[in-house]
This record gives C-alpha cells, structure tokens and sequence, in this order.
C-alpha cells in the first residue's frame, strides 16, 4: 500500500506511514527500511529477533557492524556516522555504531516517543529519544549495498552539510532535560 505524505522528508514519509498505521489497526511491530535498494530485507528475522525474543524495544541495522558493498557507506556519510554516534555516547552514555535506516521496533514503544522530525533527524530522533525514555535498544549486523539512483543528501556537497547540520542540532536539542 502506498501511503501519501503531505510533504518531501524521510521523516514525513515515515510519520505518514505511522499514522496511516494508527488509524489501521496498528500492528505489533513496525520495521523501517529504505526503499532505494540498499537494504536487504531479507535480513528481516534477524533484525527483528530481539523484539520477538523480549530483548529490545528498538533495534538498529548496523550498517557499520555488517558487511558493506565497496562504495555503498560514501565517506561523508560514514564519517558523519562517526560524529553524530559520538556526540551521542558523550551526551547519553549510550554507545550507537550507526544511525542506519533499517530499524524495527514494538508499536507502544514507538509512539511513546512522539516522533516529529519531519526530514534528514529521523533517526537521530528516534534513537536519542529512546534511550531518555529508557527503552531497550540494540544493534544488529545488516548489510548494505549501493543505492539506486543518486542520494539527495550524501550525493550533494549542500545535502550532505544540510543533513549533517540537522542531525547533531537533534542529538543535541534532546540532549536537554
């Protein structure tokens, strides 16, 4: 099914989602991943195995962690990785080896933490807010291959400093209590 969304954004196309969720008989579980071809879905009962087991309420595919396609991670955007999990370890005590986009998570987990951002601080949000909710957070091994198609964000030199600006200014706004 394909849900419009009112506005450009990853984070708009994925609030969109949501909320068509919310008022579709929300399920248990709801998994994040970009349709551009450069996850694997196939890797979804691995991704997902912590929230099926009772171990976690949200866990992130480590591009990081697993095995990458020369040229899938470009430079800005691994070392862009490298800043934002940082700051976060530094300002949460949490330590994140990436901010992928392949993600699951439990539904009441999910909408305790009012997602809001409408763009390139998705999942910077996502995973900051979790943790000052005190949910259970994992990481597991995914795979990563180049995209199709050109990326508006690490693709351009103004997308990329956009993007980066957007993501520290979210790990650092709800670093505030």
């Amino acid at each position: 099914m394909v849900v419009p969304a009112p506005r450009r954004g990853y984070g708009s196309a994925c609030l969109a989602g949501l909320d068509h969720l919310r008022r579709n008989d929300p399920p248990d579980l709801v998994v994040f991943l970009d349709a551009d071809f450069s996850d694997h879905p196939e890797e979804l009962p691995r991704l997902v195995a912590p929230l099926l087991s009772g171990e976690a309420d949200l866990v992130i595919g480590s591009r990081v962690l697993g095995e990458r396609e020369p040229g899938a991670l470009l430079p800005q955007a691994r070392a862009g990785n490298l800043v934002a999990c940082l700051l976060i370890r530094l300002l949460y005590g949490h330590r994140y080896t990436d901010l992928g986009p392949f993600r699951a998570a439990r539904w009441e987990a999910l909408e305790r933490l009012g997602m809001s951002d409408p763009d390139f601080g998705w999942t910077a949000e996502m995973q900051v807010k979790a943790l000052r909710h005190g949910l259970r957070v994992t990481e597991v091994p995914v795979s990563y291959r180049k995209r199709v198609g050109v990326s508006k964000i690490t693709g351009t030199i103004v997308g990329t400093f956009r993007a980066g600006y957007k993501i520290l200014w979210t790990v650092l706004r709800y670093s505030r209590g």
